[in-house]
């Protein structure tokens, strides 16, 4: 690997941090401590009762985040920064459909969304669980629109394939042809 690719790769991540790890959680924390006071509705009243739900929500969505990466990385051979049509980390020279892929063609996307929902579930913010829930459908929109096409566009029918088998974003067994 040269030395443009491991600053591609850095910066990748560097940049994916920034915003799926520091901005959007930081913006629901905002969300919450401002919006919450208002609707007035809580979630869990036993603080011991969102620990443990967060917890159960965020653990599967961890794994599939730190092993979604990896099998970007080792089997496809690029990065996960990909967005609006820059590619920040080198895109991935080989179709990942092992691993995580097998199960979910957005692995990251599932962990994000976990992680976001055990956030807001641990912040007892009702405002935060409803944001979320109206950006699903944002979100599968955009991932259509620009990744899928992206994705058909350099794999071809060997995408159109595995799109046919895999769940766009929650985990379940393969489909059968």
């Amino acid at each position: 690997m040269n030395a443009v690719t491991i600053v591609r790769h850095i910066a990748g991540y560097a940049v994916g941090i920034s915003i799926f790890f520091m901005l959007i959680p930081w913006g629901l924390l905002l969300l919450s401590i401002h919006a919450d006071p208002v609707i007035g509705v809580g979630i869990f009243e036993v603080s011991i009762v969102r620990t443990v739900v967060s917890a159960l929500i965020l653990t599967p969505g961890v794994v599939f985040m730190l092993w979604s990466n990896a099998a970007l990385f080792l089997i496809g051979k690029g990065g996960p920064t990909d967005g609006l049509g820059i590619a920040i980390s080198p895109r991935t020279r080989h179709l990942v459909i092992r691993g995580p892929y097998r199960y979910s063609r957005n692995p990251m996307v599932f962990g994000a969304l976990s992680g976001y929902f055990a956030f807001a579930v641990y912040l007892d913010s009702a405002a935060a669980l409803l944001t979320l829930a109206a950006f699903v459908p944002l979100i599968v929109a955009y991932l259509k629109a620009t990744e899928e096409k992206r994705l058909e566009r350099d794999f071809g029918e060997e995408y159109r394939a595995y799109r046919r088998r895999v769940s766009m974003i929650f985990p379940l067994p393969p489909r059968r042809d």
